[in-house]
């Protein structure tokens, strides 16, 4: 008898959840991007620094401001539902960026190389989170797409 409930429960979740966890994520992503861009813009980012150390090469002058910008745009394509694959397109050139600090400044992200990572070297290996979710994005695009 508990266990038929389970089932059944498991079920109802299961069918709600195939039909709104694409869209879940969709808005996980653009909190987070809106976010993140958003302390920034306003100056006030606790990896401000490190995307500094890791860019200050580029020479642009406010360029954590333009990531910022960069990032809110990417977070509010993903709200809304035209603009997605404009999001998407921003957040994959964005993406590799992400990792700049791990090679220029392995000694902020790591204790011990390759393996024991600092704080700042966790933050930046999250983003493979977000690749996955931004990849099962591009995979819901075309729903109607059969294998061959």
């Amino acid at each position: 008898m508990i266990k038929e409930k389970y089932l059944d429960l498991e079920k109802k979740l299961s069918f709600f959840l195939k039909k709104h966890s694409i869209h879940l994520l969709r808005y996980a992503l653009g909190v987070v991007y809106l976010w993140y861009g958003a302390l920034k813009l306003l100056g006030i980012s606790p990896a401000e620094e490190l995307v500094y150390s890791a860019i200050h090469w580029i020479g642009i002058p406010d360029f954590v401001a333009f990531l910022g910008f960069w990032e809110v745009t990417i977070g509010i394509c993903f709200f809304i539902r035209k603009w997605i694959r404009t999001g998407l397109f921003l957040f994959f050139l964005h993406f590799p960026g992400t990792f700049l600090p791990l090679f220029f400044n392995p000694e902020d992200c790591f204790t011990i190389i390759p393996f024991g990572l600092t704080l700042e070297g966790q933050y930046i290996f999250k983003n493979l989170i977000s690749l996955a979710a931004a990849l099962a994005l591009v995979g819901s695009l075309h729903k109607n797409i059969k294998n061959s």
